[in-house]
């Protein structure tokens, strides 16, 4: 589910407490990190891009790569980034497919006449774009758009989490069995699961 922004922090607390009195387990990763949320930003393009980059790497090749990618652009829009030659973006480290996606993603985005706003309709928008499958768009919803209730099950981050706390095997349908009882707060589960796995909170 969308939250609108001014309740989003209230709605936040209150399925975190609720996902603690469900799941015992899942209670002493988040008791760990008290007063530490997810602050989605809004922007679906930023999002996009920083997934499209981090996809299928580690968080800190991902960043470093970002760093440079984004110390040569004035802003991060999709008519900035449409400027960018291809061999510019491949020289930050991209491989020519994902230097492909990000150019196509923001010459099509630089064409809508509107933002989406319901999560479906981003969904469907974002899964046309070349290059973006479901685990990028669950990026974009989960720390652009604040939606609360996405699993990305193939995040290897989130299975080897899953995988620690729980004892079990490392796998989307491990994944899936835990997150039964986390809906409708996938996200915040998530979120917290990410958090006790990097000295720093993952965003994109």
């Amino acid at each position: 589910m969308l939250i609108e922004p001014g309740r989003f922090a209230d709605t936040w607390w209150q399925a975190a407490g609720t996902l603690c009195r469900r799941d015992p387990r899942l209670a002493t990763v988040i008791e760990r990190y008290p007063g530490e949320r997810l602050e989605p930003h809004g922007d679906l393009f930023r999002s996009l891009i920083r997934a499209i980059v981090g996809q299928q790497i580690s968080v800190t090749a991902s960043e470093r790569i970002w760093d440079r990618l984004t110390r040569d652009l004035a802003a991060i829009t999709p008519r900035e980034v449409a400027r960018m030659d291809a061999a510019t973006v491949r020289g930050h480290g991209l491989t020519r497919n994902k230097a492909r996606s990000i150019a196509a993603a923001a010459g099509v985005m630089a064409t809508w006449k509107d933002s989406p706003s319901q999560s479906e309709d981003i969904r469907r928008r974002l899964l046309a774009l070349k290059g973006v499958g479901p685990w990028t768009v669950d990026m974009v919803l989960i720390f652009a758009a604040g939606e609360l209730d996405v699993l990305p099950v193939a995040d290897i981050g989130l299975q080897r989490a899953v995988a620690a706390v729980y004892g079990c095997a490392r796998s989307p349908d491990a994944v899936s069995t835990r997150a039964t009882a986390w809906r409708p707060w996938r996200t915040v589960a998530t979120w917290y699961l990410w958090r006790d796995l990097d000295p720093l909170p993952v965003a994109y």
